[in-house]
């Protein structure tokens, strides 16, 4: 048996933290939290504090390590995508298709189907459009938004059957209440984004079976006095809401208003991220449109942000320091709760659960990543 015991660091294991206890590592699995008077024999690892932490699960990432998610990306882009992030702390991910071509997206969906089983960290797809609002387009190509048609429904019924996970973006706009009724039913997570509906359309879109809001404050209709919009529907509806919290995308009142509203587990951490996330790169293109990478931000030269340049634990901290909630809420946000709202199984330290898992900093700086057990090479940003 292939055991290792880390001692030394508080243990985060998705719900509470504990101190003074002992994490236990056999052939790749969690064995065991305990108190560490009460470790079993074996080899150990004394950490010099901080704070251990499951692996964080991101379901919404664009690209990284050098490469986005398109048309031509096969299950070794997938994987350097999932590496890059893994290495960034967010050891299960959601690679992330935003607004293409049918023909790009039929090719993205068969290399995530051949990719479940071969890539550690993948858990599945998040198609960003192309069924969304040419109102609230942000980055995203307004010559490739289109409605939902019934060839759309079947390909995406067809891809969940072969993926652990698919989660699916669309605005009111491009979708009908029987498309949305139709992928709930099949188990695919509906999220609405990139919209400028009323809180009523929000409204009956949900009772269909949509049951999140993308990257809440951006890219949707406000909230105002006569029409609360899609921030509304957000905040006053039981949807599970993803934050990008950089300082950038969302005033922290912001995200403390939300938090007021929203009940526990309702609210997740995304970081967005793009191709340049797990390098130094300054600049790459979207589209054949460039995207400069300045100032913590990912924007296109008419200044629209372009997704974000975040990590996860960065996120973390950025709502522990800054925003100033609970080092287990924020901590949650970003393993625990982003996994059970797609059904998957991560983001926690259980017993036989893989030993996917990071060390923090008592700052809440990323020192270290484990994947299976084994060590990773951390990087700290995303630089």
């Amino acid at each position: 048996m292939d055991r290792l015991i880390y001692t030394g660091a508080r243990i985060f294991d998705g719900t509470a933290l504990h101190d003074n206890r002992a994490l236990v590592i056999e052939d790749g699995a969690v064995s065991a939290i305990v108190p560490a008077s009460a470790a079993p024999d074996g080899p150990r690892v004394a950490l010099a504090g901080g704070v251990i932490a499951p692996g964080f699960v991101d379901l919404q990432v664009n690209g990284g390590g050098g490469i986005m998610l398109d048309g031509t990306a096969g299950v070794a882009e997938i994987a350097t995508i999932c590496e890059a992030h893994a290495r960034l702390g967010a050891t299960s991910i959601l690679p992330t298709l935003i607004t293409d071509t049918p023909a790009a997206t039929r090719s993205v969906l068969a290399a995530g189907v051949a990719s479940v089983g071969r890539v550690p960290g993948f858990l599945g797809l998040h198609l960003e459009g192309p069924h969304l609002d040419i109102r609230r387009n942000g980055a995203h190509d307004a010559s490739l938004i289109r409605p939902m048609m019934d060839e759309d429904l079947e390909i995406l019924l067809e891809a969940k059957a072969g993926l652990p996970a698919l989660f699916v973006t669309v605005a009111p706009a491009a979708v009908t209440l029987q498309q949305i009724e139709a992928l709930e039913r099949a188990g695919i997570f509906i999220s609405l984004g990139h919209a400028d509906c009323t809180l009523s359309q929000a409204r009956a879109a949900h009772t269909a079976g949509a049951r999140g809001v993308t990257h809440l404050f951006n890219a949707m209709s406000q909230f105002t006095s006569r029409e609360p919009g899609l921030v509304g529907a957000a905040l006053s509806l039981p949807f599970h809401v993803g934050l990008i919290a950089d300082g950038v995308h969302v005033h922290a009142e912001s995200i403390r208003l939300a938090l007021a509203a929203k009940r526990e587990g309702e609210v997740y951490l995304v970081s967005d991220a793009m191709a340049v996330a797990g390098s130094e790169a300054t600049c790459f293109t979207l589209g054949g449109r460039m995207i400069e990478r300045k100032d913590r931000a990912l924007r296109l030269a008419d200044g629209t942000l372009a997704g974000a340049d975040l990590s996860l634990p960065q996120a973390v901290k950025f709502m522990i320091e800054v925003v100033g909630i609970a080092p287990e809420r924020a901590l949650a946000m970003a393993s625990r709760i982003p996994a059970q709202i797609v059904g998957v199984q991560a983001g926690t330290l259980s017993q036989g659960g893989p030993a996917d898992f990071v060390l923090l900093s008592d700052h809440w700086d990323l020192q270290q990543v484990w994947r299976a057990g084994q060590p990773l090479q951390a990087k700290s940003s995303t630089e």
